[in-house]
């Protein structure tokens, strides 16, 4: 049954369903902020998501909550990260929890077990629908398909990754197409999108917190060494095993006054610590013990081709600290070339680095400019466009 049109109120109605909302990941970041700015401007709003909790719908103010458990059919995917294949059995609690809200869109973040059941009640009750691009899917496939395709010859390789690649894409934008708008958080995703969904897109970038993370939050004293930062998944689609072959590079040059400052946890983390015997490894950090971590460090080093954007970076420049990225995905659009980092490719890291390590001036200069750029990037901005945008699919 259809609802009543209501695309002429100054404020839609939305039921946002994150893939993630509770782990440590760049969907759940900015899920959370979402569901924030929402509470803050008393909005009308429902985030549905996967949790530990019982089921169970929470109602404060104008938001809405509906918490679902994963089973104990539920597949790991990464070490927070995971899929119920029956997750289906919680579409009547879901249909009737929509229902009951009666948005105006309902907003997905990606093919997942919530996202897909999300599509199903948007579709099944002509509600129209947003999706959002947080992680290239394709890429991580192709990336993870490697051990399987490490016994072919090169070129078969290249070419089964090529191909698992492509179906992944073609998979995954299947379900973009059905929405009427999509949002990506750089410019080269949204084109993209456009061109395999036949759909609008719009750009969906990431705040910050600049009050949490500060170079102010810098108390440790400097024991001499320059500190190389990196904060993520320890897993091989954020390329880690480029740390070791910098540090190898570094000391080639004749550089020994580093040590590698490495935050998060992942399957490659036993590979990192038997190649950086120097290096200290945190564990996974949160709120403040994360952000005197960044402010600690002294250049933040991320060699992913995979992100879509980067919170991490973005994080690390609110803290004072310029970023060496690649020049694949979204950091590269955050980080600008020779003010607040340097933007390479994976060969060129290590002489980036060493081009910041000798020359104290620039690398204050960095620093004032990382800073500088962070202080312009709001969430209220990036989900101010988002509602925008709904308004327009709303009106046509």
């Amino acid at each position: 049954m259809a609802f009543p049109s209501e695309s002429q109120r100054a404020v839609p109605r939305v039921a946002y369903f994150p893939d993630s909302f509770h782990e440590i990941n760049g969907v759940a970041h900015t899920s959370r902020h979402f569901e924030a700015y929402a509470r803050r401007h008393g909005l009308p709003f429902l985030c549905a998501r996967a949790g530990g909790r019982p089921t169970a719908v929470i109602e404060e103010g104008a938001l809405t909550t509906l918490e679902l458990r994963r089973g104990i059919f539920s597949v790991p995917l990464d070490k927070d990260l995971h899929l119920d294949p029956v997750f289906f059995r919680h579409l009547r609690v879901m249909d009737q929890t929509v229902r009951a809200f009666r948005p105006d869109i309902v907003h997905i973040t990606g093919p997942s077990d919530v996202g897909l059941m999300a599509a199903a009640v948007a579709i099944l009750n002509r509600i129209p629908m947003a999706a959002s691009w947080h992680t290239n899917v394709h890429e991580y496939a192709a990336k993870r398909s490697q051990w399987l395709l490490s016994s072919l010859p090169k070129g078969l390789a290249r070419a089964g990754a090529a191909g698992i690649e492509e179906f992944f894409l073609r998979l995954t934008s299947l379900l973009y197409s059905w929405a009427e708008v999509n949002f990506a958080p750089n410019e080269g995703l949204c084109r993209l999108l456009e061109r395999t969904t036949g759909r609008p897109c719009h750009l969906m970038q990431r705040g910050v917190d600049t009050e949490l993370f500060s170079p102010e939050k810098r108390t440790e004293a400097s024991t001499g060494d320059f500190v190389l930062g990196f904060v993520g998944r320890l897993s091989v689609e954020k390329n880690v095993a480029l740390l070791a072959q910098i540090q190898q590079e570094l000391e080639a040059r004749g550089l020994r006054n580093f040590r590698f400052r490495i935050v998060g946890q992942g399957q490659e983390e036993a590979w990192l610590r038997e190649r950086l015997p120097r290096a200290e490894f945190t564990g996974v950090l949160r709120g403040e013990a994360l952000a005197r971590a960044y402010a600690g460090m002294d250049l933040f080093v991320f060699p992913s081709h995979t992100d879509t954007f980067g919170n991490v970076v973005l994080e690390a420049l609110a803290s004072g600290v310029p970023a060496v990225v690649t020049r694949d995905g979204g950091p590269c659009s955050i980080v600008r070339d020779g003010e607040t980092g340097c933007v390479a490719e994976d060969g060129e890291f290590s002489g980036a680095i060493a081009g910041v390590v000798g020359n104290p001036e620039r690398h204050a200069r960095m620093r004032q400019a990382a800073r500088a750029y962070a202080l312009t990037a709001s969430w209220d901005a990036v989900f101010d466009k988002v509602y925008e945008a709904y308004r327009g699919v709303l009106r046509g």
